[in-house]
């Protein structure tokens, strides 16, 4: 391959290769279904159920970015959503396939990196992102939020879970700087309410706060390590 940089994408894919875990770790990631990681629970967010129960968002056409085994897009299909979900995983993929399959539900799984994806103009009514967003590199940021307000209809919803700064199970608090003097995410970044804020200032704010501890018994998944943020396309 030529590694010379003729143009922005180019140059994004470079810094991708320096900072983002290759396809092959989260692929690896997923191969031993019984390790102890809390989001392997079959069990939805506990922000994305109340989002339903308080009624702020209805079904509709929903995407869900780096879904992993499934777990909300089984939720958000059984509530009546029309659900693509995208994966770098493949591994995942066919974890997440198998549990629709078990419960008899067709969900649109999506094999591709996020910022390859082909979308249609306010193609969706909910973009979904838990866990994917802290692992996006600096120079990303703007190819993302550009990917969420292109996907979002007019009066559409963006819900995200992501590492809170310092949190027990990751959320570097690291300057964007630093980010590239070391080469390195340390596991995913950390994001508070007002960087959210500001990241997502396209966006309007409909609720941002901690995650709701849940314990194993619930039907719910839930860890205060993290942040929900719900936000609104005007």
């Amino acid at each position: 391959m030529e590694e010379t940089v003729y143009n922005q994408e180019e140059l994004y894919e470079m810094l991708d290769s320096l900072l983002r875990e290759p396809e092959g770790f989260w692929t690896d990631f997923y191969q031993d279904r019984e390790k102890s990681i809390p989001f392997f629970k079959n069990a939805p967010d506990e922000n994305l159920v109340s989002y339903h129960t308080q009624r702020l968002i209805k079904p509709g056409k929903v995407l869900e970015l780096g879904c992993g085994p499934g777990r909300n897009a089984l939720y958000l299909a059984k509530m009546g959503w029309e659900v693509d979900a995208v994966d770098l995983s493949s591994t995942s993929l066919q974890w997440g396939e198998e549990r629709a399959a078990e419960n008899g539900i067709h969900i649109n799984f999506i094999h591709n990196n996020i910022f390859n994806l082909e979308i249609a103009e306010g193609a969706y009514d909910l973009v979904y992102d838990s866990g994917c967003f802290h692992h996006i590199a600096p120079h990303r940021r703007l190819s993302y939020t550009g990917l969420i307000t292109k996907a979002l209809k007019p009066g559409g919803h963006f819900g995200l879970t992501t590492f809170c700064p310092g949190g027990k199970f990751g959320g570097a608090v690291i300057s964007d700087w630093e980010v590239y003097r070391s080469g390195s995410l340390q596991g995913g970044l950390g994001y508070d309410k007002a960087r959210l804020e500001r990241i997502f200032s396209c966006l309007e704010p409909v609720e941002i706060r901690n995650m709701i501890d849940q314990d194993n018994s619930s039907q719910v998944f839930g860890l205060s390590d993290l942040m929900a943020a719900l936000f609104k396309r005007l």
